[in-house]
């Protein structure tokens, strides 16, 4: 959360990436920081995954992130 806020306030998009997990612990971080980031969730737990699930789980995840990053329409 705090690498996404200071690179939004340099004026570079960014987008948090993370897992269903730690949906609370974004929200946490977004409400101390006073910054509320474009954030994609993704399926938990994710580090036992293989190549191949973390592929898919990319590019699941793809077109949303895409979106967060392109902002509001």
């Amino acid at each position: 959360m705090h690498d996404i806020s200071h690179i939004e306030r340099r004026g570079v998009p960014g987008v948090l990436v993370s897992t269903v997990h730690f949906a609370s612990a974004v929200e946490a971080q977004s409400e101390s920081l006073g910054f509320d980031a474009a954030a994609v969730l993704t399926s938990h737990p994710i580090q036992d995954r293989t190549d191949e699930e973390m592929a898919t789980i990319a590019d699941a995840a793809f077109n949303e992130l895409v979106q967060a990053l392109a902002g509001p329409a």
